[in-house]
Parts: structure tokens; C-alpha cells; sequence
């Protein structure tokens, strides 16, 4: 297993950006399904994005396609989220997530957790 640590939340308002990093210790990071989820307050937690190994298959909720990016590098064993024309409705726990599965399915497992980081926008 890889242990996860997320950092780069923070208060911002409307329309700005954020970038999160979540870093990897742990071998053959190369090989996870890494992703993004977010839990707002009274709410579930939720995928927003994911990447896979090799960087060739990426997956965005349509809540966070076109303003969020996500990527990956396999040396520094990093996996970042860009937001941009961020929105109060994106406030939420942001957690990085580690799964052995080669690609997101329904039953997609996650192994690994990080601590989650808080972001806030405001109006």
C-alpha cells in the first residue's frame, strides 16, 4: 500500500484557483489508480477525478469537467488537482485515494487514504 498526504487547500473567493497536491510513500506508485474525491459537509464523499497509471485514462464528474485538472507524476510520485473558476458548491474535505484497479469501474476499491485538506470558497 502507498500512504497518502494531501496538501495546498486553503480560503479563496469565487472565480480563483487552487492546486492540490497529494504526495505517495510507498512503492510502485506508477501502478495506482489515483483520484480526487471531496466530501462537502452533510454529504457523502464523492470521486470528482481520476487517473491512471500511465496517465492514458482520466475521469471528471461533469460538476468539475473543464475548471479541475488532474495529473500525475510517477518519479516525484505526486498526483495534483488544478481548480480554477472555483465555486462556493466546490467547499468541501478534498482526500487523494489510491486503488491496485487498472482503470474506474463501479466497483473500483480504494486501498489508500490521505488525511484530506479543506477548501473553501466563498461568494
Amino acid at each position: 500500500q502507498v500512504q497518502l498526504v494531501e496538501s495546498g487547500g486553503g480560503f479563496v473567493q469565487a472565480g480563483e484557483s487552487l492546486r492540490l497536491s497529494c504526495t505517495a510513500s510507498g512503492r510502485a506508485f506508477g501502478t495506482y489508480l489515483m483520484a480526487w474525491f471531496r466530501q462537502a459537509p452533510g454529504e457523502r464523499r464523492i470521486s470528482i477525478a481520476a487517473i491512471s497509471g500511465n496517465s492514458n485514462n482520466i475521469y471528471y464528474i461533469a460538476a468539475v469537467k473543464d475548471r479541475f485538472t488532474i495529473s500525475r507524476d510517477n518519479a516525484r510520485g505526486t498526483v495534483d488537482l488544478q481548480m480554477d473558476n472555483l465555486k462556493p458548491e466546490d467547499t468541501a474535505v478534498y482526500y487523494c485515494a489510491a486503488s491496485t484497479d487498472e482503470r474506474l469501474t463501479p466497483t473500483t476499491e480504494w486501498a489508500s487514504w490521505g488525511q484530506g485538506t479543506q477548501v473553501t470558497v466563498s461568494s
